[in-house]
C-alpha cells in the first residue's frame, strides 16, 4: 500500500484539519484507479523559511500552502491549481489593542491604514506582499510571539484569516486581555490556497488533481467546506465590512485569473 506523506505544519489547526480532510478525501475518490494509499500527516512546524522551503528534500511528498509563496519561489514541485478554500485565507480580519478600537473605527481610507504598522511574523509569505503595497509592515519573531508583541505595542495591528481567527484568538489571544477583533474593517487580497507535490511525484499530483475534480463535481468538497466553514460569512460579518483591497504581486501566472467564491 503507497504511503502519501502529507507535510502539514506552520499553519493553524483550523487549517490542519480542513485541509488533511480535503487530502484523504482526494485520495479516497481515486482508490479505484490508483490503488489504496494512507496519508501520514506530519505536522512538524519550521521556524526557519530555509527548512521549511526544503520539506520535499526531507521526504515530504505534498503540502498545502498559498500561490506562490515565495519559501518554494526557488523550488521545484508541481502545483495544483485549483483552490481549495474559495479563497477565503484572504479575507483577513484586523486584531487590535482594545485602546485602538475607537481610532480604527474612524479609518476611511487606504492611506490612513498603511499609515499604521502591521505585525507579521518571520517567514510568513504575506509580509513582502504588504511592503509592496506600501504597508508598514513590522516583520519579527514567530507566530506564537505575536500577540505578546501586539500587546506590548510592537506595532499596531495583525491580521489573519477569516478562516481561522475565532480559534486563534480563543486559544492564544483572550488571556492575554486587552485586544479585540476589530467589527467592521477587513483586508483582503487574493490568496488561494493549493496544493503544491514533489517533482519527483508526477502520478500523486495526476492522482490528486483527479480527486480534487471528482470531490468537486460530485459536491464532496462543498460538504468539507460546509463542516470547517459554513457559517463564517455571517458570523463574521464579512459582507457588511470596509474591505482594503490589496494587490498580490506573488501570485503565480496559472494563478492570475483568481477569483473569490466565498461571498457569492
Amino acid at each position: 500500500m503507497l504511503n502519501i506523506k502529507f507535510w502539514n505544519g506552520n499553519k493553524t489547526r483550523v487549517r490542519q484539519s480542513y485541509e488533511s480532510e480535503l487530502l484523504e478525501a482526494c485520495i479516497s475518490a481515486t482508490a479505484r484507479d490508483f490503488g489504496s494509499s494512507t496519508v501520514q500527516v506530519d505536522t512538524t512546524n519550521y521556524p526557519l523559511a530555509e527548512d521549511e522551503s526544503n520539506v520535499f528534500a526531507n521526504g515530504a511528498d505534498i503540502l498545502v500552502t498559498v500561490a506562490g509563496n515565495l519559501k518554494f519561489e526557488h523550488q521545484q514541485k508541481i502545483i495544483i491549481p485549483q483552490p481549495l478554500a474559495k479563497g477565503l485565507l484572504g479575507y483577513r480580519l484586523i486584531l487590535i489593542r482594545n485602546e485602538s478600537l475607537d481610532d480604527f473605527s474612524k479609518l476611511e481610507s487606504t492611506r490612513a491604514l498603511q499609515a499604521l504598522s502591521i505585525g507579521i511574523p518571520q517567514t510568513w509569505a504575506d509580509a513582502e506582499m504588504f511592503r509592496q503595497n506600501g504597508y508598514q509592515v513590522v516583520e519579527e519573531g514567530t507566530f506564537d510571539d505575536l500577540f505578546v508583541l501586539l500587546k506590548s505595542k510592537a506595532f499596531d495591528y495583525t491580521a489573519l484569516g477569516a478562516n481561522e481567527i475565532e480559534d486563534v484568538y480563543k486559544e492564544r489571544v483572550a488571556t492575554l486581555g486587552d485586544i479585540s477583533i476589530e467589527p467592521s474593517l477587513m483586508i483582503y487580497y487574493p490568496y488561494p490556497l493549493v496544493f503544491y507535490v514533489n517533482p519527483s511525484k508526477p502520478q500523486l499530483a495526476e492522482r490528486v488533481a483527479s480527486g480534487l475534480k471528482s470531490i468537486l463535481d460530485n459536491g464532496q468538497h462543498e460538504q468539507i467546506f460546509q463542516k470547517h466553514h459554513g457559517d463564517v460569512v455571517e458570523r463574521l460579518n464579512l459582507k457588511q465590512r470596509k474591505i482594503f483591497t490589496l494587490n498580490n504581486p506573488i501570485l503565480p501566472m496559472e494563478m492570475q485569473s483568481f477569483t473569490p467564491t466565498l461571498l457569492d
